[in-house]
C-alpha cells in the first residue's frame, strides 16, 4: 500500500539490540517500574509511523506487532493525529455521563453499521477489552435473567477478575490471583491442527458438554474469539461458528463474539464473523478501533442493550472525546484505504512463504490465520510436542535483527504476526525474510 510516512519505511540497525540508550532506561524502569509489566523487546520507542518503530539509539525495527493488533492504521497516521490535536484544542473531558458530545454518537453510530447484521443495535463505550467483556458479561445476564457464562479451551478475554475466569491459560495470568468468578463454565475449541475433525463434529462435543453439565436454560451467554489470539491464533474449523451461533439462537442463548483483536479490518473482513456471516447478540471491540487511543465497545441488538436500567453501565473515562476522534479518523482510513483488501493482501503475501519453509522441518505443526493475523506452531522433532523453547529462540533473533515478531499459544509455541495493514511490500518482504532466516536458522 502507497501512503506517505512520517519516518522512512526501512530497518536501519545503528546498534546492538537492545542499544546503550535503551539499556540505560532500562536500569530505571526497574527501580520503577512493577515487575509484573513485561515487555516483549526492551527498546525504547522515541517515533514510530507506518511499520516502522524507531528507538532511543536511532534504530528502526520492522513493526510485525502493531503493538499487538491496535495499530492497523499504521502508527501516528494523519487520519488519527489530526483529529485528536482538534479535539484536544476544543475540550479534553467532560465524562459523557455528566454531559455528553457528538463524537461518543458518531462511533456509535458507526458501530451500529459496520457490526455484523441490519438488526437495530444500541453500544456503550468502554476503556478496554477487559472491561467491554465484563460489560458485555452483566448484559447478558441481565438481559437473559441467567447466570450461566460458557467459554472456549485457549480462550483470552482479559486479566480482571472476571475475565481472568474467563481466560484459559494459568501463567502469567491467573496462577496465584484466585479466587475467580463464579458461573464460568469451559468447553472444547475446534482445534483443526490437533484435534483432525470438522467444524460440525467440533461444535457437536461442545454442545453435548453444554448440555450435560449446564443444561440450556441456565446459560446467558456463550462468549468466544472467532479466531483465538493470546490462545495460539487457533482458527475454528468452518461450520463451529455457525453451529454454535444457531444452538445459542434455538435455546435462547446470547452469542457474543470477543472479536477484540479480530476486529477492524485484521482477518481481512471488517470483523472475523463475516467470514462465515455470522451474526452475534452482542460483539465486544477494542484494539483496532482507535489507532492508538484506548477505546472499547460493546454493540448490540437493541432489545438487550436497552434492558439494562440508566446507570448500570458507564465509567469515567469509557468514550472520552480525544479517544472518539481517533476512532472516527481510524474507521475513515480503514474505509478509505479499503484496509480489509489490504489485510487479504497480507495474507496473500505471508501464507505461501511460511507455508514453504513448512515443507523443509518437522518442527513446524501448522502455519494458519486470516488476513493480517497469522500464527506459526512450533513442535518438538517428530511429533506435535509444543516446543516454547524454539519459538522463543527464533523470536529472539528477529528482535536482535530489528523485527519485532510476538509471541502466544497456551503453549508458548506460536509465533504471531499483526502487521499494520497499511504496511509496505518491501517492508513485509524485509520483515518475512529475517523471519525465515530465523526459522531455518534454529530448525536444521
Amino acid at each position: 500500500m502507497t501512503t506517505t510516512m512520517s519516518l522512512p519505511q526501512v530497518r536501519e540497525l545503528r546498534t546492538e539490540i537492545p542499544g546503550p540508550l535503551s539499556r540505560e532506561l532500562q536500569q530505571r524502569r526497574t527501580a520503577a517500574v512493577a515487575a509484573g509489566v513485561s515487555s516483549v523487546l526492551p527498546v525504547f520507542v522515541t517515533e514510530a509511523a507506518g511499520g516502522v518503530l524507531r528507538d532511543v539509539d536511532g534504530n528502526s525495527l520492522i513493526d510485525l506487532g502493531s503493538g499487538i493488533a491496535v495499530t492497523n492504521v499504521g502508527n501516528a497516521a494523519p487520519e488519527v493525529v489530526e483529529p485528536v490535536r482538534r479535539q484536544a484544542g476544543e475540550f479534553t473531558h467532560t465524562c459523557f455521563m455528566v454531559t455528553p458530545y457528538e463524537n461518543y454518537l458518531q462511533v456509535c453510530e458507526e458501530l451500529a453499521q459496520l457490526t455484523p447484521g441490519d438488526h437495530d443495535k444500541r453500544s456503550a463505550l468502554f476503556n478496554s477489552g477487559a472491561e467491554a467483556v465484563e460489560n458485555a458479561v452483566k448484559i447478558a445476564r441481565r438481559a437473559t435473567g441467567r447466570q450461566a457464562v460458557v467459554v472456549f479451551d485457549h480462550a483470552y478475554h482479559g486479566r480482571t477478575n472476571l475475565t481472568m475466569a474467563l481466560t484459559a491459560k494459568s501463567k502469567p495470568y491467573k496462577h496465584g490471583f484466585g479466587p475467580f468468578a463464579p458461573e464460568v463454565y469451559r468447553v472444547p475449541m475446534s482445534y483443526p491442527a490437533r484435534d483432525q475433525r470438522s467444524g460440525a463434529e467440533s461444535a457437536r462435543e461442545a454442545v453435548d458438554r453444554i448440555e450435560k453439565q449446564l443444561g440450556a436454560d441456565t446459560v446467558a451467554a456463550v462468549m468466544i474469539e472467532p479466531l483465538q489470539g493470546e490462545g495460539g491464533f487457533i482458527e475454528p474449523a468452518p461450520g463451529f461458528l455457525p453451529a454454535i451461533s444457531k444452538w445459542c439462537t434455538d435455546n435462547g442463548v446470547l452469542f457474543v463474539a470477543d472479536e477484540i483483536q479480530t476486529g477492524f479490518c485484521r482477518t481481512g473482513a471488517w470483523f472475523a464473523c463475516d467470514h462465515e456471516n455470522v451474526v452475534p447478540d452482542l460483539i465486544t471491540t477494542a484494539k483496532g478501533i482507535a489507532g492508538g487511543l484506548p477505546l472499547a465497545a460493546v454493540t448490540g441488538r437493541a432489545e438487550l442493550m436497552d434492558a439494562l436500567p440508566p446507570g448500570s453501565l458507564g465509567g469515567t473515562y469509557g468514550g472520552n472525546p480525544l479517544a472518539c476522534a481517533a476512532a472516527l479518523g481510524s474507521i475513515r482510513a480503514m474505509r478509505e484505504q479499503d484496509l480489509a483488501a489490504a489485510a487479504r493482501g497480507i495474507q496473500d503475501a505471508v501464507m505461501p512463504r511460511l507455508r514453504s519453509v513448512a515443507e523443509y522441518t518437522d518442527r513446524i505443526l501448522d502455519v494458519r490465520g486470516r488476513g493480517a493475523m497469522i500464527g506459526v506452531e512450533f513442535v518438538k522433532a517428530g511429533g506435535d510436542e509444543p516446543d516454547p523453547e524454539l519459538t522463543s529462540r527464533i523470536a529472539k533473533t528477529c528482535h536482535e535483527k530489528g523485527v519485532v515478531v510476538l509471541t502466544c499459544g497456551t503453549y508458548g509455541n506460536v509465533i504471531r504476526l499483526l502487521p499494520p495493514l497499511v504496511i509496505g511490500h518491501d517492508l513485509l518482504d524485509e520483515g518475512l525474510r529475517v523471519l525465515e532466516e530465523a526459522i531455518v536458522e534454529h530448525t536444521r
